[in-house]
């Protein structure tokens, strides 16, 4: 009787192609990143199957004789890209940027292609979403017809890398890495396994001959870039292109960036005769009243390290049909209920049952705890049906207890709204402990000038300084 073998059948491996999670069966979700459909068979080995190369193409030197200029950004010609991005891009990086369809990312794209092909640079634009009539009618609109901006439509990986080799542009804009498929493995363009080839394959070439790429992504429901998460590892910029379709502002953010910050905004204008960039944008977020309105209040927002003064409005109603609601447009709504939970809890207010509704002026969207006071006071102001002097901003965050706690950048912020004229501020306490004839440095004048700052320790006795004769309108709360 012969002896039992000892060998091994190998066994089938799974790998998520989102995470990279391996599993010894299939399963129909991730048990890492949660994700579904996106495990899939690969083939087992019994170790490492990639040897050592005999020759390198680029032997290894020391640290220090590494030439630093070849990781240089040049700037695009548009100052608030450049400013998420680090002073511009460098050549060799590939920068993602995602969006919802419509925001306006073939635009501001296209814009940044004209721009740096008026520098003298080479610039290949590929789009596989439109014809190549399509994109110059919209160059024609915006203004972005130069001799040094080529054109290609195509969906082939390899016709795009032919286009790259025919051009040798400095810059590539490929719109979008979703429509672009490859013959070489199976699926569908915009699959996961295209889109990891099509990344993989742009970034090596980008990488090989130091061409700065911009990618176009898609993002899904929630508002992750669609496609593979190893496509966010693989670039090396992420950046979010962010905006209300109904509105003009648009901003842009550094989700990921190996050459500069990730607290940066870039915000821009998007009108019919194309994208600018917007260096003051304040001015954008406050209402036109020129009398004071019961239930606004306006407040300064930290976007990443630019102070945006923004108006925070608010409105109590009856409720109805019997069941309240809590509505906020440009707002957390889960902090705006906290808000609405300590007014009634600690101050007295809004115990009626009534609807909550709360906004801000001009489609800017902030969601930091800075900006609670101000939910609060525009609250309690359309309560009492009376309103703040014009020119009032409140800054802080709110604790469950009522207390008024003390939030990062008052500096800046403080200094941003005397910029616009805000003549008084309702900040936490300690916040004039660094300033002013008190603040232990005598003689120095505060960022925000003159300025009348009242420092609050809790959101009841705030109210009650605001707003002395309160009472609760009837059918308002």
């Amino acid at each position: 009787m012969a002896a039992p073998s000892t060998a091994r059948t190998a066994r089938p491996a799974y790998r998520c192609g989102e995470c990279g999670w391996t599993t010894t069966k299939w399963v129909g979700r991730c048990g890492e990143c949660q994700a579904w459909g996106a495990v899939e068979e690969v083939a087992a080995g019994s170790g490492p199957r990639t040897a050592a190369a005999r020759t390198v193409r680029r032997p290894a030197r020391p640290i220090a004789e590494v030439e630093a200029s070849e990781a240089s950004a040049r700037p695009t010609g548009v100052d608030e890209l450049d400013r998420v991005l680090g002073g511009g891009v460098v050549p060799g990086a590939v920068v993602l940027v995602a969006g919802e369809p419509g925001v306006g990312k073939s635009t501001l794209l296209l814009d940044v292609a004209a721009r740096t092909a008026t520098t003298g640079r080479t610039v290949l634009y590929v789009t596989g979403e439109e014809t190549a009539a399509q994109v110059r009618l919209r160059a024609e609109r915006i203004g972005a017809l130069r001799p040094r901006l080529f054109l290609a439509a195509e969906n082939d990986l390899a016709a795009v890398l032919a286009h790259v080799e025919a051009v040798s542009p400095d810059l590539l804009v490929l719109d979008s890495v979703q429509t672009v498929a490859s013959a070489a493995v199976d699926g569908a363009a915009g699959g996961v396994t295209q889109v990891r080839e099509v990344a993989a394959t742009v970034i090596e070439t980008a990488k090989e001959r130091g061409m700065a790429t911009l990618l176009v992504g898609h993002v899904t429901k929630d508002g992750s870039v669609a496609g593979p998460r190893v496509l966010e590892h693989l670039v090396d910029v992420v950046c979010t292109f962010e905006g209300d379709r109904h509105s003009r502002l648009r901003m842009v953010r550094a989700v990921k960036n190996r050459y500069g910050p990730t607290d940066e905004v870039g915000c821009f204008d998007l009108s019919e005769s194309g994208i600018t960039g917007l260096v003051d944008p304040s001015e954008l977020f406050l209402s036109r009243a020129t009398a004071p309105v019961p239930g606004t209040c306006a407040t300064v927002a930290l976007e990443g390290r630019r102070p945006l003064v923004v108006e925070v409005q608010a409105l109590v109603a009856p409720a109805s049909g019997g069941q309240t609601r809590t509505r906020a447009t440009g707002l957390d709504v889960g902090r705006v209920g906290m808000v609405v939970a300590v007014l009634q809890a600690r101050v007295g207010l809004l115990r009626t049952p009534g609807d909550v509704f709360t906004s801000t002026v001009g489609g800017v969207r902030t969601t930091e705890p800075g900006v609670d006071l101000a939910v609060a006071v525009a609250l309690a102001g359309a309560c009492a049906d009376q309103a703040l002097p014009v020119g009032t901003v409140a800054v802080g965050e709110l604790g469950l207890s009522g207390d008024v706690r003390p939030v990062p950048g008052v500096d800046r912020r403080l200094a941003e709204a005397a910029r616009l004229g805000m003549r008084r501020a309702l900040v936490p306490r300690g916040t004039l402990a660094a300033h002013g004839p008190d603040g232990g440095r005598p003689g120095t004048t505060p960022p925000w000038g003159a300025m009348q700052v009242l420092e609050v320790d809790d959101l009841r006795s705030c109210v009650a300084r605001l707003f002395p004769s309160r009472e609760e309108q009837p059918g308002r709360s």
